[in-house]
């Protein structure tokens, strides 16, 4: 690992700030193809390549140096959530180039967008309650989760819908 170290230190101290004003939502980054733009180059100096494959539901990143074959590699799990506006699969897709941005923006380092982590105030989150149309027997499974008899219709947490679609 010796040579993959030395040649990814290399690099970083030779990568600058990537930075795009591609604006999110009250934020700004770089995108992939600015990210490339600047690292491929740098990547070829440095004998270092990666790759970037799903497997499941996660984002697998290599990072190898080609002329050692030594290689590091991390995970991400994509999370399943619905996007307003979007089907299963422009969801899917958006998680894909979201974590395929910062999981290869972490491995090697890159500073890609501003950080505003700090900046925010941490907000205290009440459970989240959804409307839950329940059978008969969908409600006899999730009987006692909470301590409560669930009829055909009764709003749940969203720790309740995960227990019943564990049991299921």
């Amino acid at each position: 690992m010796k040579t993959l170290f030395k040649a990814l230190a290399d690099f970083q101290n030779e990568v600058p700030t990537i930075h795009e004003e591609t604006k999110g939502f009250n934020y700004t980054y770089s995108n992939l193809n600015s990210i490339f733009k600047i690292i491929k180059p740098l990547l070829k100096k440095h004998d270092l390549g990666f790759y970037q494959i799903l497997d499941g539901r996660n984002l697998v990143t290599t990072i190898f140096h080609i002329k050692s074959g030594e290689q590091i590699q991390g995970s991400a799990e994509i999370p399943q959530v619905s996007l307003k506006g979007m089907n299963d699969y422009q969801t899917l897709g958006s998680g894909v180039t979201y974590l395929r941005r910062y999981s290869l923006s972490t491995m090697l380092g890159l500073i890609t967008d501003k950080d505003v982590d700090a900046c925010g105030t941490q907000e205290n989150k009440q459970p989240t309650k959804r409307k839950f149309t329940a059978t008969d027997a969908q409600a006899e499974k999730l009987k006692g989760t909470d301590g409560k008899d669930l009829k055909a219709k009764y709003i749940i947490t969203e720790a309740q819908i995960k227990r019943y679609n564990e049991l299921n």
